[in-house]
């Protein structure tokens, strides 16, 4: 299966569909199993001791795990979260925006399941680590019916 949308496509869908936080983040590049999103680190995302959030860190994995799901089936705004598990390893550097790279691991008709890695930028060690499982809405098909299955 080819690429459908690359990160140009998938930055303007963020922009359209969700441009209350579309400017905090940024598809950099996208291949067919791999994508790399950047998250703008501001102020907002900030706890107590110079560290950045973990609600911060989930949302960049979310949005990764998202995108690089659509790069491979389309613009499908209500495709979901249904599963997730994150561990934080490292204190992220406040100052520093988060790089996140998303592996799509499986690709099915209902059900993607990914993992991500990310940074602080210029750091090679990983901040945090998430796992993913997303719902992607079935598909009506030629006769109006609903498709679907694992």
């Amino acid at each position: 299966m080819d690429l459908v949308m690359d990160a140009r496509a998938l930055n303007a869908f963020l922009q359209r569909e969700f441009p209350q936080v579309a400017s905090e983040y940024r598809v950099e590049s996208v291949g067919l199993d791999e994508l790399i999103a950047r998250m703008t680190v501001g102020q907002a995302h900030l706890r107590p001791g110079g560290t950045i959030s973990g609600p911060t860190m989930f949302a960049l994995a979310d949005l990764a795990v998202y995108c690089a799901i659509l790069a491979r089936i389309g613009p499908v705004a209500l495709a979901v979260t249904t599963n997730a598990s994150i561990d934080f390893m490292r204190k992220p550097e406040a100052g520093r925006d988060l790089i996140a790279t998303c592996r799509l691991l499986k690709l099915g008709r209902v059900l993607a399941v990914a993992d991500t890695l990310i940074r602080s930028d210029g750091q090679a060690q990983p901040v945090a680590r998430c796992s993913m499982t997303y719902s992607i809405p079935p598909k009506p098909s030629e006769n109006g019916t609903l498709t679907g299955g694992i």
